[in-house]
């Protein structure tokens, strides 16, 4: 079990993945877009916009304007359910899992943790 951070050393812990972050030629997230982003790779599909919305306890149109970012960046993608038409899938792709497989590598790193 890893051991117990403090607030303070949580912080401390954010701020240097933010600063090794913004360092790196990656797209800049809001927070809102990175909790999106993390959602629909780390917990079981298929992810709606609705969905989405209740899971986070956000509002629809704020999933909306999210889902609208991250797609211009090709970090995830629209598409049209084939089981029903009027629904909308919010889906991975490949560029979105290398952004987050270097993102918990720059986590790793600035934890110290590089075992």
């Amino acid at each position: 079990m890893p051991p117990k951070l403090s607030p303070v050393e949580a912080l401390d812990l954010w701020q240097r993945v933010s600063v090794a972050s913004v360092r790196q030629d990656a797209p800049d997230l809001s927070a809102r877009q990175l909790a999106l982003l993390l959602t629909v790779y780390l917990t079981p599909p298929p992810h709606t916009v609705r969905g989405l919305a209740e899971l986070l306890t956000i509002s629809k149109p704020a999933v909306t304007r999210a889902v609208d970012r991250l797609s211009e960046l090709g970090m995830v993608k629209r598409k049209v359910d084939d089981k029903d038409r009027r629904s909308v899938l919010i889906q991975r792709t490949v560029k979105g899992s290398v952004f987050l497989r270097e993102f918990g590598d720059t986590i790793v790193a600035a934890s110290g943790n590089t075992e």
